[in-house]
This record gives C-alpha cells, sequence and structure tokens, in this order.
C-alpha cells in the first residue's frame, strides 16, 4: 500500500498527528500494533488517573466531555481517544507489527506483520513508553520473589501474597505504592528525595499555572524551558506523602542488590520482600529504524524538535521533544502542527 504519510503508532501522538495532516489534504494512514484504539491506557493498572484535569487533556478539534477540572482516569482517556479518531474518520489500521523501516530513493519501506508499506514520509509515534526497563542488579529468574514491571502491574491481586518494594520515585510508582498500602506491608525506593506538588492550587490545577506562568510549553530554546527541564518532575497529589508521614509507606534509598528475596539499599540496610514492582521506567527500542543517520549509537533518535536530518523521517511524542507537553496529551498537538508545517 501507498500513501503520503505513514503514521507508526496510534496513542494520542499519532492521533494528534493523523488528524493535523489529513486537515492538510494529506493522505495518511496510522497504524498499531493494538487491537483497538485507547489501548496503550486501557492496558495500564486499573487505579491510573492521570494528573492533569480534562481541559488539559485534550487533543486539538475536540474537547474530552465532563467537568473539565476533574481528573480522567485511564479508561475515560481511552475511550475519548477512540471517540476521537471515529469523530474525525482518521484513518488507521490495527493489529500491525513494524519489523524494519528501510529507505530507497526518495520512498520508505515499511515491513510489517502484514505485509509493505511505502510512503514518502513515516512519522514514528511509538510514544516514550516502549521497551519496560528492569536494572540489572536485579536477579529476576528466582522463584523467591515475584518480580513485574509497572507497565505489567494491574492491580493488588496480579501479585504474590506479602510485602512488596516499589522501585521507582516517579508518578507511576507513587500511585502504585499509594494503592498497595492499603492492604501490604510497602517499602518504595528512590534514588532522590520526593518533591511533592498539590493536584491543585487556589482551586485551579497545577497545570493551570504552570500555563499561565509559561512553563508547560516553554521551549527547549528558552530560559524557561532550559530551566524547567533541569528541575526534578514532582510527585502530584499529597497520598504518598500522608501514608510516609503514618508509615503505611517505608521509604528506602536506591537499591543497589537484589539476591533472592533479600534487597540491598544504598545506605548498607537489607529488606526481605515478597514481591518487587519495578517503576522503573522505559528505553528506546527504535531497532527496526535500518536507515543509516536516524539515531544515535545509544539507539535514540536523532531530531531537532521531531525532525530527522533523514528527509522524510519524523518523531512526535517523545520527552521533551520540544516543550514539557510534548509527552503529554495537552502539548502534542502543538508538536504535530510544527511538523506538519515542516512536512507540508
Amino acid at each position: 500500500m501507498k500513501v503520503d504519510v505513514l503514521i507508526i503508532g496510534a496513542g494520542q501522538a499519532g492521533i494528534a498527528m493523523n488528524y493535523v495532516l489529513r486537515n492538510k489534504g494529506l493522505h495518511t494512514l496510522m497504524i498499531d500494533s493494538n487491537s483497538r484504539i485507547g489501548d496503550s491506557w486501557r492496558k495500564r493498572y486499573n487505579s491510573l488517573v492521570l494528573f492533569t484535569p480534562k481541559e488539559y487533556s485534550s487533543l486539538p478539534g475536540l474537547t474530552m466531555e465532563g467537568n473539565q477540572q476533574d481528573f480522567p482516569t485511564k479508561d475515560e482517556m481511552a475511550a475519548y481517544l477512540e471517540k476521537y479518531v471515529s469523530y474525525f474518520e482518521l484513518p488507521y489500521q490495527l493489529n500491525i507489527r513494524v519489523e524494519s523501516v528501510t529507505k530507497k530513493a526518495e520512498h520508505f519501506s515499511i515491513v510489517t506483520n502484514h505485509g509493505e508499506f511505502t510512503s514518502k514520509n513515516v512519522i514514528v509515534a511509538s510514544g516514550a513508553f516502549q521497551k519496560p526497563f528492569i536494572p540489572p542488579i536485579a536477579e529476576v529468574g528466582g522463584k523467591d520473589v515475584f518480580h513485574i514491571h509497572s507497565s505489567e502491574y494491574i492491580n493488588p491481586a496480579r501479585l504474590d501474597e506479602g510485602s512488596v518494594l516499589v522501585v521507582g520515585g516517579g508518578n507511576s510508582g507513587a500511585q502504585i505504592a499509594v494503592e498497595l498500602a492499603n492492604e501490604r506491608n510497602v517499602w518504595l525506593a528512590a534514588s532522590h528525595p520526593f518533591k511533592f506538588l498539590p493536584l491543585r492550587v487556589l482551586g485551579k490545577s497545577t497545570f493551570y499555572w504552570l500555563d499561565k506562568m509559561g512553563l508547560l510549553y516553554a521551549g527547549m530554546n528558552t530560559k524557561k524551558g532550559k530551566w524547567f527541564y533541569n528541575q526534578k518532575d514532582p510527585i502530584f497529589g499529597r497520598e504518598l506523602k500522608k501514608l510516609i508521614a503514618t508509615e503505611k509507606v517505608t521509604i528506602k534509598p536506591k537499591v543497589v542488590k537484589v539476591k533472592g528475596d533479600e534487597v540491598e539499599f544504598a545506605d548498607s540496610s537489607k529488606v526481605q520482600i515478597k514481591n518487587i514492582v519495578w517503576a522503573t521506567g522505559f528505553v528506546p527500542s527504535y531497532e527496526w529504524i535500518r536507515i543509516e543517520g536516524a539515531l544515535l549509537s545509544n539507539g535514540r533518535p536523532i531530531h531537532n524538535r521531531g525532525i530527522s536530518p533523514v528527509k522524510g523521517l519524523y518523531f512526535i511524542g517523545l520527552p521533551w521533544q520540544n516543550q514539557r507537553g510534548s509527552s503529554l496529551v495537552c502539548g502534542v498537538g502543538r508538536d504535530a502542527y510544527y511538523i506538519a508545517n515542516h512536512l507540508a
């Protein structure tokens, strides 16, 4: 099949890109390995709630329904994306896994499990959450401890009985620790001190104030953007802070070794654990892009605001692609317009 623009990935980044390009009259097609639009959200842990309210959780052209100050659940986000694609009749194909992308002359060849696509332009919208990362300090092959990455965690029933260590100082790890603390002994290990921000200040979302202060969409080439980039991501909400204060969640420093059911931390303390949830993020997985000059030696894409030095190749949805909102629903549309203007 031949198209003007093939978009790889049907999450919020790919969907926003599809919408903007279709409005410019381009023949696009969006492909994804999932079986349903919105699955990238739908498959995440049951208790997940976005820390951006609905007024900052919408894509260009269609506002999410409901009270704009409410914080949407992951299922509401999935339903919104599905409705968005249907509402604007954006073309897509699902259950398509990309095996390789190469370039021949002025066209790209995209080989998939369902045949080959040919396109003048390729936009990689596979997002920030690609290959789950578990640090090599862990011995995960034994039967003493149940290991699981946060991307596979659904609810407490997914774990074995007994105590839980959550490793990772981000919002996913914090939310999972809060949920588990209702019924388990929970430790939470992080390599840096926590910084907490409330979800609302003076009745308004924290993201409202970040927007008003010119931080949320400040570009990496600005003083505000550079300053914001160098700040540690905060934990949104006060639930974890309260549980730490009441000793329902025990904070530990960085994990340095895991052997059997024993975990050693940077302060030389040790605990015995029955379950470990690795909320340790993701690493890039672009090995299927087989084009010289597209990737750095560490596998990360080479780009300037999503524009690759390889003509016709683009990226969208990367963390801090240009601004803090680049990997958030509220900001990905801005990057989509920038890329679309360059492509057109």
